[in-house]
């Protein structure tokens, strides 16, 4: 279905007197033009921009048809909603007729303005409905399907390839795929692959759900014979706590719309075709056993997936019947996002090459190597310039009849900055080597740049980071050694995910996972999909912390109502570990574990002590309890989130009472993490804590001269809790320095991705320290989040001038429209460009003496004077704020 189509009904207007409003950026389900959804009332939004101050809707009327043409002709037989009197513009829920499944659905939108004037409508959007219309389809519904799962019998370790040929009498008006796969799968008609993703489909828990994913094939089929093939990959299939039958499965059917109406509908079954492919998983897909690839160049077969192929002499494949929740894929598709050039090639000795791909990343590599036929060159991965591949990381090419060949990932991917490459004859040229980054296709929408070169490459490197452990649907803690999806190391991570990224449909996704891992005793394991891996209370309660994180970013009540239970099951099993109001420890030696290595700490015995620890976890638990209070209030349920207020509070106090020094106003230890936290999750009473804050800043400022202390949790929680005090002054010092511990240490020896501890000693990608991220959106340019009014409707801007720094520019996309916070210092005054968006309003906080220092032409109005700062309340627009500071 051309977009051409989509685009032809664009002009027509609700009325004819227009708004000075424009609608774009349609979305359903954070998705722009998705296939397969498989939610029965899916949530549509947009965005409405105009360049006058003030501007808003204030009604808005949907047309949802079953036809473009029909929606071209304003005719809405899905659902017409009626001019209906709002101002919202987001996760609007589908009120027409029920979707069936498989259906296309084309819409379109049109707003009125503050003045009640129309605007144009909208360019047209699309969204497809999925096998099911529900995420939680049972074993018996995927039963009725009439495709079968197929795969090898498991007579060869390749990964193989299958194939059906079949004849059409005429191209198909419309074509749809909908694939599943244990493992990863590529498609292809007739020789071409189908769309730019790779590595699909996201990684689930295969031990209970597989994702499908749904394709338009339409332009790639023809009258007479076709061919449909499948290049199928072991991947994760093979992780043992997902081995349903240790071996890369695929379930699909394909509804051909035909001239005339008729609709025929194709499907894997027992007569497809199967032949052992050119690569190979290297490794065993399990921690330290990841591996890579072989690529064998001798095993090429040109043609193999077009119509002209003869495929006599291939096998039958064989099904089989896993029982598996099957659920559409909800989240954008991995894709080939940066490309890498090599900086260099030495030679360290004759056959032996070591490439510098110029930066540390996980993705794919792509080389045309040449040596002895048939000889087998080996490629080793590592961070380490010296070559060492701590983490096994290793593929293979062996070369054709010629002694050439090409190693292309296809199935698995590497991570490191340096390859090492054993057994050619010949130095690759740097133009024959290329690297590809690949992360889920998500939006970049946030960035930020400022007058202070390090806190630059810091937060440069901060994203590069993220986005080499957030591929497969959930974020890693690193991408070679574990790849698991720690809860724990999410606290680092999702909030500066938030603001650089839209992370709508991603997170959605992990939430569901983390739904899934849950235990019947309501207890949860620390990573997600992936089950396996330690932590404690502060990994588990990711699933609370994560959700509400996202709600406050995009005002989703969904992800609440339907994470809630999970919540209440969680903060019921924490309730079974504890004693006095408080936990007592549990588990085994990888369990309730607290901050995760801070400085002078590692992984094994030289922990944090069980005291600290204590002291921690009862504070996490504190604020778990009081998120799903609040929580509870916004879902309707006053009863339970009184009942969730008094718990805390009886954690409150025991915690204080047994955790407090008054003899120096600190807790436990007395380092960074133990003062921070109590005071952002209410522990410290209201008298004591300008003393435990007075505290905080002396061990930060004084005892650590102006450096951290803590470990990955501790460091999360240090940022957000100075970060809502506005003390931007001590993050400044702390990320400024360059000698240990810091992020500015790890640039000054060479960084160019984040590292799993502060000493560079083990992994040198890894999630644990980006929570400084969101501080340069959120501290430096200052745009942050209005509690009572999430998903940015209303925010304010409050910059944080602090430092050396002369001038700041954050920008975010948020999913009301472009924010911009752009501030210099300069003639002693200074200058703040502040952009709010169509339909939404702002506080913004303008450094001054009071507020006749301040000019700005019209539309402001002044609320008080709060800490050095004029208070201004506006409306969207562009301002121009000048001060004497």
């Amino acid at each position: 279905m051309t977009k051409a189509i989509l685009l032809a009904g664009m002009a027509i207007c609700c009325g004819s007197a227009m708004a000075a409003v424009e609608i774009t950026t349609l979305r359903c389900e954070y998705l722009d033009h998705p296939l397969g959804i498989d939610v029965p009332h899916p949530r549509l939004g947009w965005i409405v921009k105009s360049d006058a101050r003030g501007e808003k809707q204030t009604a808005y009327r949907i047309l949802v048809a079953s036809s473009a043409k029909n929606l071209q002709e304003d005719r809405g037989d899905l659902w017409d909603s009626g001019q209906h009197m709002s101002d919202q513009t987001i996760h609007i829920a589908y009120e027409g007729k029920d979707l069936q499944p498989r259906t296309r659905c084309f819409w379109k939108v049109c707003v009125w303005d503050k003045d009640g004037k129309p605007s144009p409508w909208s360019e047209p959007a699309m969204w497809s409905t999925g096998l099911f219309m529900t995420s939680e389809p049972s074993p018996e519904m995927v039963a009725e399907l009439k495709a079968r799962w197929i795969g090898s019998d498991g007579s060869f370790a390749e990964d193989p390839w299958l194939r059906k040929s079949f004849v059409l009498a005429d191209r198909p008006d419309d074509a749809l795929a909908y694939v599943a796969s244990l493992g990863y799968h590529e498609l292809f008609v007739n020789g071409q692959k189908v769309d730019d993703s790779v590595l699909s489909p996201s990684i689930s828990d295969l031990s209970q759900r597989a994702r499908y994913t749904a394709y338009d094939i339409t332009p790639y089929l023809n009258p007479g014979t076709n061919t449909i093939a499948f290049w199928l990959g072991s991947g994760w299939s093979k992780f043992p706590l997902f081995a349903v039958t240790n071996k890369p499965l695929v379930l699909a059917e394909f509804d051909l719309k035909l001239p005339g109406g008729e609709t025929t509908t194709l499907a894997t079954d027992g007569s497809w075709k199967i032949h052992p492919s050119s690569s190979t998983l290297v490794g065993e897909w399990r921690q330290g056993q990841y591996g890579g690839e072989h690529v064998d160049a001798r095993k090429t077969m040109p043609g193999w997936n077009t119509a002209g192929f003869d495929d006599s002499t291939w096998a039958l494949v064989k099904t089989y019947d896993p029982k598996l929740k099957l659920s559409a894929e909800k989240i954008e598709p991995n894709r080939k996002m940066t490309t890498l050039e090599p900086v260099a090639i030495d030679e360290l000795k004759p056959g032996v090459y070591r490439v510098d791909m110029g930066r540390n990343f996980a993705g794919w590599t792509e080389m045309a190597l040449t040596g002895e036929p048939g000889a087998t060159v080996e490629l080793s991965f590592s961070e380490h310039e010296n070559g060492e591949n701590k983490f096994r990381i290793h593929s293979a090419c062996t070369l054709d009849d010629q002694g050439m060949g090409v190693f292309r990932n296809r199935f698995n991917y590497s991570a490191g900055r340096w390859i090492t490459i054993s057994g050619t004859t010949q130095k690759p040229a740097l133009a024959d080597i290329k690297g590809y980054q690949i992360h889920n296709a998500y939006q970049r929408v946030g960035r930020f740049k400022c007058s202070n070169p390090l806190l630059n490459q810091i937060y440069d490197t901060t994203l590069w980071t993220y986005e080499s452990l957030s591929l497969g649907g959930y974020v890693v803690d690193c991408p070679h050694r574990e790849r698991l999806g720690y809860g724990g190391d999410a606290h680092a991570t999702m909030e500066t995910a938030l603001n650089s990224y839209g992370m709508g449909a991603f997170f959605t996704k992990w939430i569901e996972d983390w739904r899934d891992v849950q235990k019947p005793d309501g207890d949860l394991p620390y990573t997600a999909p992936t089950h396996t891996g330690g932590g404690g209370p502060a990994w588990s309660g990711i699933c609370v912390t994560l959700p509400w994180a996202t709600y406050e970013r995009y005002a989703d009540l969904r992800i609440l109502e339907e994470t809630y239970p999970t919540m209440q099951r969680w903060i019921a099993f924490l309730d079974t570990h504890a004693t006095s109001n408080m936990l007592v420890k549990w588990g085994g030696n990888w369990d309730f574990l607290g901050d995760w290595v801070p400085p002078g700490k590692d992984q094994r015995k030289n922990r944090v002590d069980e005291y600290d620890t204590l002291f921690f976890n009862n504070c996490y638990y504190l604020y778990n309890v009081e998120l799903v209070a609040g929580i509870a209030d916004l879902l309707g349920k006053p009863a339970e989130a009184a009942a969730y207020r008094k718990r805390a509070e009886d954690i409150r106090q025991a915690v204080h009472a047994k955790f407090f020094n008054p003899a120096d106003n600190t807790y436990a230890s007395g380092d960074q993490l133990y003062l921070a936290l109590p005071l952002l999750v209410g522990v410290t009473p209201a008298e004591l804590r300008p003393a435990v804050m007075k505290a905080l800043e002396d061990k930060i400022m004084v005892a650590k001269n102006g450096h951290l202390d803590t470990g990955i949790h501790g460091t999360y929680f240090l940022i957000k809790l100075l970060t809502e005090m506005d003390r931007n002054d001590l993050i400044f010092a702390m990320a400024s320095k360059t000698d240990y511990p810091g992020w500015g240490y790890m640039m000054a020896n060479g960084a160019t991705t984040i590292w799993e501890q502060w000493d560079g000693k083990s992994s040198l990608l890894h999630s644990s320290f980006l929570c400084i991220g969101a501080w340069f959106i959120e501290g430096v340019a200052g745009i942050q989040l209005d509690d009572l009014q999430p998903g940015y409707k209303h925010f304010i801007i409050k910059p944080g001038i602090v430092g050396d720094l002369t001038w700041a520019r954050g920008e975010m996309d948020s999913i009301h429209g472009k924010i911009v916070s752009d501030w210099k210092i300069e003639d002693g005054r200074i200058f703040m460009d502040v952009t709010v968006p169509a339909n939404t309003s702002a506080t913004i906080y303008v450094p001054a003496k009071q507020a006749t220092d301040v000019t700005e032409s019209t539309g402001i109005r002044f609320q008080r004077m709060e800490n050095n700062c004029a208070v201004f309340e506006v409306e969207s627009g562009s301002y121009r704020f000048v001060a004497q500071p």
